[in-house]
């Protein structure tokens, strides 16, 4: 057994990838003050398809330093869009026909594997601020809140981890992505 080498992996350019299909899944992410999250929910983003990552609030946009460091480059190739307010970002994407799931610890959260996806449904996934996670005025603008069960002594996760083990899973749900 070998590591494979970069040219091995058969990754598209950056042009060729704005143009492939997407999933019908956009990122929003609510006020989060980390750069480096914000540049790993971009890399995340690229590596899943998802069709775009919505900014909203304090996060910072590109270009930046901090986010490129973990982004490295998916800024270039992730669709993004900034919102000065998260409910002006959700208002639109409610009006564009997406279901909007807060990733939030709530009283009518499900569990993340328990999430239902049909294959033609646009979603929009809420990922929140890194110590008071989404605002409880986004989360009642969603749809439903979904949530990745822990058993441990810590009740969340680094918005980043968090974010990618939602995009995977989410990504997995739908099949007609190649």
């Amino acid at each position: 057994m070998r590591k494979l080498l970069n040219s091995e992996l058969d990754r598209p350019d950056t042009e060729t990838y704005k143009q492939l299909e997407k999933l019908p899944c956009i990122v929003v992410l609510d006020n989060i003050r980390s750069q480096h999250n914000i540049g790993s929910v971009f890399r995340t983003a690229d590596a899943f398809r998802m069709q775009a990552i919505y900014l909203c609030g304090i996060t910072a946009t590109p270009p930046h330093r901090e986010i490129h460091k973990t982004a490295l480059g998916a800024t270039e190739s992730v669709a993004w869009e900034h919102f000065d307010d998260t409910l002006e970002a959700l208002r639109r994407l409610k009006a564009e026909g997406y279901k909007i799931y807060g990733v939030e610890q709530t009283t009518e959260s499900i569990a993340l594997k328990e999430l239902k996806i049909a294959q033609s449904e646009k979603i929009a996934l809420v990922f929140g601020h890194e110590v008071h996670g989404v605002s409880q005025q986004v989360v009642d603008a969603c749809h439903g809140c979904i949530e990745i069960e822990q058993h441990g002594t810590k009740h969340s996760l680094n918005i980043s981890v968090c974010a990618g083990i939602v995009i995977w899973e989410v990504f997995g749900k739908y099949d007609n992505i190649s």
